[in-house]
């Protein structure tokens, strides 16, 4: 045996009992010294995991995905994808709304999803309650930044069937 090995012993068998020990103490609600316990882990920040729930069939959840997939698609400067918005449009718009969208818009000059001629900073959804067949989701939208912000709420109808038959800027209540 070299010395390197010698005196790596004490040092291991130390190392050992401190974990032991550390294993036996925390059951029993003990503690263990400093000197035979292991390094304190880095602090973690106190900002709690923020978390989103959907339910299949809510319409809240429905005009929720829409909205955030519609503003990814849209938003994205460097690369807009067009071809995902025009796919989410069919996808989650009444044939009937989808064409009334297309005349409101060639008619504004603004995109008839968000109600301007650019994306929004952040949106916020909320339920509304039932309105006849439908449901009534309040989709309000902010643009800017810092001091410079202006916000629009939005009133998006959803259909029975969990398609968006109308957005307007006053409510169906």
């Amino acid at each position: 045996m070299n010395s390197n090995t010698t005196a790596r012993k004490p040092l291991r068998r130390t190392a050992l009992i401190a974990g032991v020990a550390a294993a036996l103490a925390l059951p029993l609600g003990l503690t263990v010294p400093a000197e035979a316990s292991a390094p304190a882990p880095a602090k973690v920040s106190a900002v709690a995991p923020r978390s989103t729930v959907g339910t299949v069939g809510e319409a809240v959840t429905r005009v929720a995905d829409f909205y955030g997939a519609y503003i990814d698609a849209k938003g994205d400067y460097e690369d807009p994808d067009g071809t995902l918005a025009t796919a989410l449009r069919g996808h989650y718009l009444t044939p009937g709304f989808a064409r009334r969208l297309t005349a409101w818009e060639d008619e504004n000059g603004a995109d008839g999803v968000l109600r301007a001629q650019n994306v929004p900073a952040q949106w916020k959804v909320t339920d509304n309650g039932a309105v006849g067949n439908g449901h009534e989701v309040v989709v309000t939208l902010t643009f800017g930044s810092g001091e410079t912000t202006q916000k629009t709420r939005l009133f998006v109808l959803v259909e029975r069937y969990d398609h968006i038959a109308d957005i307007g800027t006053t409510s169906n209540h």
